[in-house]
């Protein structure tokens, strides 16, 4: 699914050339399973040798780093928050992770930055609900901000390729939004 400045992508964020690409990071930044892990591996040794430099990142904030390896030119490592049943300011904490990515590439002067499924994995936030957040914040930031061209949400799995494509069809976010 594609439109101007929003697309929603079924593949691999570590082969994406962006700007910036989005870790879904553990707060000690120093790689972990799942996207955290592809990343770290995809970029090289020196990624985790600058992670070491941040000293971690609290849930729900973000840091940045450079892409070494990867065609992305930077990362943007965010920690989500780990599902505990929704009612431990999840959803709060998870909005705040699209947040501070999104001022980080305001500020940097990014023009394009791609996002995983964050906390949806091994963090175990209902895929659903992360994919309303994720697409309720991205909405939001274009809606307000003209500085970055495209934000593509990236997706692991079939499943979660079609539950973001529902949720940007909910939200009815940006003119000529459609499958392509």
């Amino acid at each position: 699914m594609a439109n101007q400045r929003l697309t929603v992508y079924l593949g691999d964020i570590t082969t994406l050339q962006v700007d910036a690409i989005v870790n879904a990071a553990n707060e000690s930044l120093l790689g972990g399973a799942g996207v955290d892990g592809a990343i770290h591996r995809a970029a090289g040794p020196k990624l985790l040798e600058e992670c070491r430099t941040l000293v971690g990142c609290p849930t729900g904030e973000a840091r940045l780093t450079g892409g070494y390896d990867l065609p992305a030119g930077y990362v943007i490592h965010t920690v989500g928050p780990v599902w505990r049943g929704g009612g431990h300011g999840e959803h709060a904490l998870l909005a705040s992770c699209y947040r501070n990515c999104f001022a980080i590439a305001e500020q940097q002067g990014f023009r394009t930055i791609a996002f995983p499924a964050i906390s949806a994995g091994a963090y175990g936030f209902p895929l659903e609900q992360a994919a309303a957040i994720a697409v309720t914040e991205t909405v939001d930031f274009l809606g307000r901000n003209s500085s970055v061209d495209t934000v593509t949400l990236v997706c692991f799995s079939d499943r979660a390729y079609r539950l973001y494509l529902d949720a940007v069809a909910a939200k009815s976010p940006l003119p000529n939004a459609g499958e392509g």
